[in-house]
């Protein structure tokens, strides 16, 4: 087999959010973190932070308590779509890693957002200092094992095209319970609940959702190469992961989740 030489771009720290198809195929992201809100349990006038707010949707349903909520994204295109959507919310560009509050917040909340940022200790010190002294960090977010199959199949799909596996392409950090409640701990948090959990996920519209998956959430493995050959790569993957994912008609997610809540020590 030939290997082909590819001229990667640097790795941007996110990819590039197309909002309007986050809305439209994947709202099964903000429809399955229903009961993480009871988790949280907002109350009237708190202050809470909504870490990586995409288009808002949470964030619209945490202010419905009578909380007070700033929500904010690193992509600009979700909060253009947030801000469109929801009007009255406040809502930012801001980056999840470099938070600039110090103890304001009764409470910090994060959805499917947290594997996207591979400095997880900066994360963390952000949220203790944004946090008031006994506030809660409740978050949800990708663990060990998320999407394995799936990245398998990635992988195997490029080694064939001639493409060599390169690491540095991955988007995604996915802790265990025991690596990330270190961290945890290690910044001052008491650690209250931690769990991995497996979530077959059911992905929108039938035989194209694997497809639109890849493009929206892992399309950082196809830098540099042409868009007639990723056509190519996406439909061998696809081969490779029929006979495991797709089922009755739908393609289904290998999601493995880590569920966390920490509360912010009193001094």
């Amino acid at each position: 087999m030939n290997t082909k030489t590819v001229n990667y771009a640097p790795m941007a720290p996110v990819p590039h959010w197309d909002a309007k198809l986050y809305d439209s195929h994947h709202s099964f992201v903000s429809n399955l973190a229903v009961d993480l809100l009871e988790l949280l349990d907002p109350r009237a006038g708190e202050h809470i932070l909504d870490l990586g707010c995409g288009t808002g949707h949470l964030s619209y349903k945490i202010t419905n308590t009578g909380a007070e909520v700033i929500g904010i994204d690193k992509a600009s295109t979700q909060i253009k779509r947030a801000n469109q959507t929801y009007p009255n919310l406040n809502l930012w560009v801001a980056d999840g890693s470099n938070l600039v509050w110090t103890e304001q917040f009764d409470a910090v909340f994060s959805n499917a957002v947290l594997h996207w940022i591979q400095q997880p200790e900066k994360v963390i010190a952000g949220v203790w200092r944004a946090l008031k002294p006994g506030g809660r960090f409740v978050a949800e977010f990708g663990g060990k094992g998320n999407v394995d199959t799936i990245i398998t199949a990635i992988y195997a799909a490029l080694d064939a095209a001639g493409y060599p596996e390169n690491k540095t392409l991955n988007p995604w950090y996915f802790p265990s319970i025991s690596e990330y409640g270190t961290l945890l701990e290690a910044t001052g948090f008491q650690l209250k609940l931690a769990t991995l959990m497996e979530r077959p996920t059911p992905l929108n519209d039938s035989e194209k959702g694997l497809r639109h998956w890849l493009r929206m959430f892992a399309d950082s493995f196809f830098q540099g190469i042409p868009a007639s050959e990723q056509l190519h790569i996406i439909t061998d993957i696809e081969t490779h992961l029929r006979p495991k994912l797709f089922k009755n008609g739908t393609w289904i997610a290998d999601y493995k989740r880590i569920r966390i809540v920490a509360t912010k020590i009193k001094d």
